[in-house]
């Protein structure tokens, strides 16, 4: 391991700032050290400060889920409300780095909002403040009972600005804003806030997060609801006394559900387990589904779907599936907010897997990247990058190219059409990420498509491989994928400097497919017979055309004519004058004429089986690059 290696791995080991990075290569350019050897320690700071990012990202997200997992907790054994609402407001700004956060909670005695809970307020005007329904950015979220960001507070008109509200505000110094209802049923009883008094973006895995802190917030105070109703039902004696008995075994049971699920989060439990505990505890059969019916009712409460029960299972405003209760029509509400906050603890499981799936589609397609435009990387650290994602780059690999099929890019593009592209481009990623993920490959998105490094089985062959690929791509996306594949790459990890040129002979292989009106289909270069050996090795494309054709190409250039049309019409015609004046929609006469001088130009053999053969290629060749030409 070199020197400047030792010493970026030692800032790594301490967690040293951004900045510190620097120091090394400055050392080394004090000592007047060499261009190469300063070129291998700007390299090595780029990769240890990857790392650190990496690494940073990983810390936040497990701080986030240690966050959500700890607030449930306290809701499981909530004894202080304040506490509870105290804690949530404070990880909600820690996690988000903003400097202010709050709580605020409606009043419908008084009619307006007051504040309930503050984290980094140093105004005590901006601590006392009440308002009054339907003002300012608190009273939009509750108005649409969802999340709302100003990233400048006084230059938003979207909500209504008072004296009251701009005066606190101002006082505090608050410039973005970000607030998520607090909904319990279809009442929004309150609204959370992460606020900075700089202006800023609030991202929108921020807002979920937020989101998902003030939902721990309206359990907290249903809990502490619930909790008050029970004391004011013991002070009613012998009342009092029957509704224990009553409902003692349904508390019994969501304290037995809290703190399975509980435990479950906690030893990192997935769905199945959520559904299996709440089954259990409910006495009937719970399963998780993508599809069928979700909750009946649309302000989040479990709802009855024949005679089953079913509770939605949402995060952010997107919904993930539901949990469906079966053979158990009659259904006590504790045990159906049993049901909700089942449901509830499910969407955090879903977004940490879904998190985690995200995080590790990106290192699939940075490592593809690397071995695509860096072919020098170090052999040994490509192979534990590839060892972490379950990929064997040492055993032969394919290239795959793959794209969706659709409008000519020469087509007129508004608004809509790229907007439908970009989209398409996501969709074609992340099924070609799953696909690698599943076959232990690699995938990342690129010119417009995908590319696959996929390993090659033992019966496999590059072009059974782009068949199946556009197989199943096509059956994810529910649209024809076109797919072209390279010959064999031996080994991607010994040697990755082939990889680039494969990539662009899949590239060639998939204009090829489209040109052919083969889209849709998959192929390798051995598919295409002559076509294919010249896309294989495609260093005399031009010279083999230039020969053939070139001198109606370049009257053509010049004259401002269409010869090289006319000859491809005369061809696809079957070489019937006839019925090329009637592709071409002029007169016999003129087809003639134009036949008359490219026998000039081409020579009086042109018409002769092996000229013909040589010129129809040639034809194509020139067809493929033009096509190729106007797409980059």
């Amino acid at each position: 391991m070199s020197l400047d290696q030792a010493a970026y791995l030692e800032l790594l080991a301490h967690g040293a700032p951004v900045e510190a990075y620097d120091r090394p290569v400055l050392l080394a350019r004090a000592h007047g050290v060499g261009a190469a050897s300063l070129a291998a320690i700007e390299h090595a700071k780029q990769l240890a400060l990857r790392v650190r990012a990496e690494l940073e990202g990983r810390r936040r997200r497990e701080a986030e889920l240690s966050a959500l997992f700890e607030t449930a907790h306290d809701l499981a054994g909530l004894r202080d409300l304040d506490a509870v609402l105290r804690a949530i407001v404070q990880r909600a700004r820690s996690l988000l780095g903003t400097e202010v956060a709050y709580l605020s909670l409606n009043d419908p005695v008084a009619g307006d909002t007051y504040m309930r809970v503050t984290e980094g307020s140093v105004s005590a005007r901006f601590q006392q403040v009440r308002l009054g329904m339907g003002e300012g950015l608190g009273g939009l979220v509750a108005q649409t009972a969802r999340p709302y960001v100003t990233e400048s507070y006084f230059d938003d008109a979207r909500f209504e600005h008072t004296g009251p509200i701009d005066a606190a505000v101002r006082d505090e110094g608050l410039v973005a804003i970000l607030g998520v209802p607090l909904t319990l049923g279809s009442q929004v009883i309150g609204v959370l806030f992460a606020a900075d008094r700089r202006a800023r973006v609030f991202e929108r895995e921020q807002v979920a997060l937020l989101a998902s802190f003030a939902a721990h917030a309206a359990v907290a105070i249903d809990t502490a609801n619930l909790l008050a109703e029970t004391r004011s039902a013991l002070s009613e004696l012998e009342r009092a006394h029957a509704i224990i008995q009553e409902h003692s075994g349904v508390i019994e049971r969501a304290s037995d559900v809290h703190d399975r699920l509980t435990e479950l989060v906690l030893r990192g439990g997935g769905v199945d387990d959520v559904a299996a505990a709440l089954s259990e505890v409910l006495g009937g059969t719970v399963e998780f589904t993508e599809d069928g019916p979700h909750a009946t009712a649309a302000d989040g409460r479990a709802g009855r779907h024949g005679d089953d029960w079913v509770a939605e299972v949402s995060a952010g405003g997107e919904v993930f599936g539901a949990l469906v209760l079966r053979g158990h029509p009659d259904l006590d509400p504790v045990d159906q907010r049993t049901l909700e906050r089942a449901a509830m603890v499910t969407s955090l499981l879903l977004l940490a897997r879904r998190s985690a799936h995200d995080a590790e589609q990106r290192v699939r397609g940075e490592l593809l990247d690397d071995l695509l435009d860096a072919p020098d990387r170090d052999p040994r650290l490509l192979r534990e990058r590839a060892a972490r994602l379950r990929a064997d780059l040492d055993v032969p690999h394919v290239v795959l190219a793959a794209r969706i099929d659709g409008p000519d890019t020469g087509s007129a593009a508004g608004p809509q059409s790229a907007a439908r592209e970009s989209a398409d481009r996501q969709r074609l990623w992340s099924a070609a990420s799953h696909l690698a993920a599943t076959r232990s490959g690699l995938a990342a998105a690129r010119d417009g498509g995908a590319v696959l490094l996929l390993p090659l089985g033992s019966d496999d062959t590059p072009a059974s491989l782009a068949r199946q690929t556009a197989r199943q791509l096509g059956g994810t996306l529910r649209e024809s994928v076109t797919v072209g594949a390279s010959s064999t790459v031996a080994s991607p990890a010994g040697d990755p400097a082939p990889i680039a040129g494969a990539y662009e002979q899949a590239r060639r292989c998939l204009d090829a497919l489209r040109l052919l009106g083969r889209s849709g289909q998959g192929a390798a270069a051995e598919d295409l017979g002559f076509l294919g050996l010249l896309l294989a090795d495609p260093g005399d494309i031009d010279g083999f055309v230039h020969r053939t054709i070139g001198e109606v190409v370049e009257y053509d250039r010049r004259r401002g004519t269409d010869l090289v049309g006319t000859l491809d019409a005369y061809f696809a015609s079957g070489m019937s004058p006839a019925r090329t004046k009637d592709d071409l929609h002029v007169h016999v006469n003129t087809v003639a004429q134009r036949l008359e001088r490219i026998g000039r130009l081409l020579g009086p053999d042109w018409q002769t089986p092996a000229r013909s053969l040589e010129i129809q290629l040639a034809l194509r060749l020139f067809g493929m690059s033009s096509a190729v030409a106007h797409r980059d």
